[in-house]
């Protein structure tokens, strides 16, 4: 087992169980904040796993999640408005810790991979995990005029 191997262990398993705890107890809220994780937490998985198993494929399978998975979470703020009007999700700290997590894994995989199409492919991947959980976070939180009603 190397190191990459085990880091995306950590990983996956502690944002399995973060999302997993979210989506099984609590409000709607807690709910809908643990969905938007989950993929906030398997894409730098997935980055890790590529990594560890010299397998490109799963750096595209993490560029596809890093795009529809905070549209997925857009979704359901959109047809939760009601219901998410009354008691709002307020995960400002987890989103920016889930982003902050995206953003080392995507710099240290930058400095190992070196100049190639697959360093502009992390940082796409990158710039979309990170981006997607900011504007699916503040969308949650009623910030964005349109989404949730607001």
């Amino acid at each position: 087992m190397n190191g990459w191997l085990l880091t995306a262990g950590l990983v996956l398993a502690a944002g399995g169980a973060v999302a997993l705890g979210g989506v099984a107890t609590g409000p709607l809220r807690r709910r809908v904040v643990a969905q938007n994780l989950s993929t906030a937490f398997a894409c730098p998985g997935l980055l890790l796993l590529a990594q560890a198993y010299d397998r490109p494929s799963y750096a595209d399978v993490a560029l596809v999640l890093a795009l529809l998975g905070p549209v997925g979470t857009l979704v359901f703020a959109r047809l939760l408005a009601d219901e998410l009007a009354a008691d709002p999700p307020r995960a400002w700290g987890v989103s920016w810790a889930a982003a902050g997590l995206g953003a080392a894994v995507v710099l240290v995989l930058c400095a190992v991979t070196g100049p190639s199409r697959a360093l502009v492919k992390l940082l796409v991947t990158g710039a979309l995990l990170i981006g997607g959980n900011v504007i699916a976070s503040r969308a949650l939180a009623g910030g964005i005029a349109g989404v949730r009603g607001g």
